[in-house]
């Protein structure tokens, strides 16, 4: 697609809660959260032509690499929040894209993500293949306290759970959708964590992708605040995510 007439180099996007996104204390999911901000990071990116559909002109396709998340609160169900999105920086095969989320005047939460494009026939990054000049990058302007990191691996983790990827983790690139990722972590925490909203924050890291029937492992460190989890496959990390809680 090209351009859109409506393209501008910031957007926004109003988001109505369904009781289906929500836990059963009728705050919004952690997960859905996170799809809530990738489907605005989305439709600002098809205004801009660069669509998942216009990157598949050159077997192209954006994949999220790491991403920071701090919540001061979460939505309930049927309020109506605003999601704004721009561009921090982008260049060759990465792109680095703020998302903040409101409801009415108050900020709930904001996520700094890091994107990289991959060649979905190589399964290698690739320098993006489509014009970006015509959007205008923020590099001051950050929607978190902390920037995303990576994580570090060297604390001891103990063994949590086993899974199978099953059809329903996949997604359109035909791998395990990275939301997927941080679903199967947070079903492994202490219910009350979530329930009476002690995540403030998190941080994903995306290291190697999984297939339809990759057999994993979840781990979980022996330390509470933060707690770091990861998704392994015959011994090497796939995902880290580390959580911090409010005291």
């Amino acid at each position: 697609m090209p351009i859109s007439p409506l393209f501008t180099s910031e957007f926004s996007k109003d988001w109505e809660i369904n009781f289906i996104q929500c836990y059963p204390n009728g705050q919004l999911k952690h997960t859905e959260l996170c799809n809530i901000l990738q489907l605005t990071a989305g439709l600002h990116a098809e205004l801009g032509g660069l669509s998942f559909s216009d990157m598949q002109v050159f077997h192209q396709a954006w994949v999220l690499s790491r991403m920071r998340v701090e919540v001061s609160d979460l939505p309930k169900w049927r309020d109506v929040v605003t999601v704004k999105t721009w561009i921090v920086e982008m260049k060759d095969s990465r792109s680095v894209r703020a998302l903040e989320l409101y409801l009415g005047d108050r900020k709930l939460a904001g996520a700094l993500t890091y994107w990289v494009v991959i060649n979905t026939e190589l399964r290698k990054p690739e320098a993006l293949a489509l014009p970006f000049e015509h959007f205008t990058f923020y590099p001051e302007r950050l929607p978190t306290v902390k920037s995303f990191e990576k994580i570090d691996l060297n604390g001891a983790l103990q063994f949590l759970k086993q899974k199978t990827i099953v059809l329903s983790d996949l997604d359109i690139v035909n791998h395990a959708n990275n939301v997927k990722y941080l679903e199967w972590c947070l079903d492994g925490l202490n219910a009350n964590v979530i329930l009476k909203n002690k995540v403030q924050a998190f941080d994903l890291n995306f290291l190697r992708e999984l297939h339809w029937n990759d057999e994993i492992e979840i781990q979980t460190s022996l330390e509470e605040n933060p707690e770091l989890m990861t998704v392994t496959k015959s011994g090497k990390t796939s995902f880290a995510l580390k959580l911090e809680y409010s005291r």
